[in-house]
């Protein structure tokens, strides 16, 4: 009876150890099955990119560690600590806020690899906040041109608790007010989380922005939809966090109603009439727009044989009503005319918008 338990036990042990040994083989094959031959492993199902603007795709922050983040439409970074942007491609255009190059800024610098170019910026500040961009740049033979397709744009604020405006090298700016364009007062700020108010000096008073007269941006400032003249005056903008109200620098807006193209322009001499042994001086003058500079060019009787003096100036000047016009002026001065002076004296005026040329005679 005994023999027969113990035979019993041994058969019921050996039945066990069978099945262990099929789900051991099992598991096996299925982990071979993950196997290519050759001993390669078969590749995962590559997960679908994540949806995103190209300005996702192309330009990147280079973190520590060698961690890379793609920037967006806007990104908010700490002053003080160095900026590394990459850009994918062997041949890139960069863009960066204009003052960086108007005062050739040493921290600022770009290097161009086999595979993507890099641009530093070292101890940055919330003077350095503004759009930055990369682009590829193509060429055929020698032509060389912008890939707008393969452009990227990240506006990158420093934000800074004492620094809540973009500092400004002016701390008193003019703008100019113009019925035929949106005007901007440029109170940027370092933070876009910022509340921002726009005030008035005298009288004192605060304009209310309402979404279609009177908006803000914080990339660019109050954008003014209509300007008019009773925009004018001296403003400044308020902003506010956790912290204590700041202010922005002064604007003066000034209202410029004058015709936008090419110089318009009058040429007269004094005295209208001379004789040998006269003084006499021809005077180019141009109305225009405050900001617009204008070159004047002199063609003359005895010129390249008789000395002249040309004396080149502009002025503001109110025409009333708020009106703002740039009054430039080209005076040529002949003395003690002689027979070659007598003649046609022509001048032409030039600004980016064309070019004008008056003549009058002297005889």
């Amino acid at each position: 009876m005994k023999l027969w338990l113990v035979l019993c036990l041994v058969l019921i042990w050996v039945e066990l150890q069978n099945g262990d040994c099929q789900q051991l083989k099992r598991r096996k094959d299925v982990g071979e099955n993950r196997i290519r031959p050759g001993g390669k492993r078969l590749k995962r199902p590559l997960k679908p990119k994540e949806a995103g603007g190209r300005g996702q795709s192309l330009l990147t922050q280079v973190l520590d560690k060698g961690r890379f983040l793609r920037l967006g439409q806007s990104t908010s970074l700490t002053p003080g600590k160095n900026m590394e942007l990459r850009c994918k491609g062997n041949s890139i255009g960069w863009s960066y806020p204009t003052y960086l190059d108007t005062f050739n800024d040493s921290r600022l610098s770009i290097k161009q690899s086999d595979k993507y170019s890099q641009l530093i910026l070292t101890s940055p500040s919330a003077a350095d906040t503004g759009p930055y961009s990369c682009w590829v740049i193509v060429c055929d033979g020698t032509e060389c041109e912008k890939d707008h397709d393969r452009s990227y744009a990240s506006y990158i604020y420093f934000t800074d608790k004492d620094n809540l405006f973009v500092p400004s090298a002016i701390h008193f700016e003019i703008e100019y007010l113009r019925p035929d364009r949106p005007a901007v007062v440029p109170c940027r700020v370092t933070d876009p989380q910022a509340k921002v108010s726009l005030h008035r000096e005298v009288p004192p008073e605060e304009l209310i922005a309402n979404e279609t007269l009177l908006t803000y941006e914080p990339t660019k400032g109050f954008v003014l939809q209509s300007p008019s003249p009773e925009y004018q005056g001296v403003f400044y903008c308020k902003a506010v966090t956790k912290g204590a109200p700041q202010i922005s620098t002064k604007y003066q807006l000034l209202y410029v109603e004058v015709p936008v193209g090419p110089p318009f322009a009058s040429l007269e001499a004094f005295p209208d009439s001379v004789t040998g042994g006269d003084n006499i001086n021809v005077t180019c003058t141009v109305l225009g727009e405050p900001e617009v500079d204008i070159s004047f060019t002199w063609v003359y009787p005895g010129q390249d044989f008789r000395p002249v003096h040309i004396k080149t100036s502009w002025r503001l000047v109110n025409r009333g009503m708020g009106y703002i016009t740039r009054v430039s002026q080209s005076v040529l001065t002949v003395e003690d005319m002689e027979t070659i002076d007598f003649g046609d004296y022509m001048c032409k005026t030039k600004n980016q918008h064309g070019e004008t040329i008056l003549t009058i005679n002297v005889t």
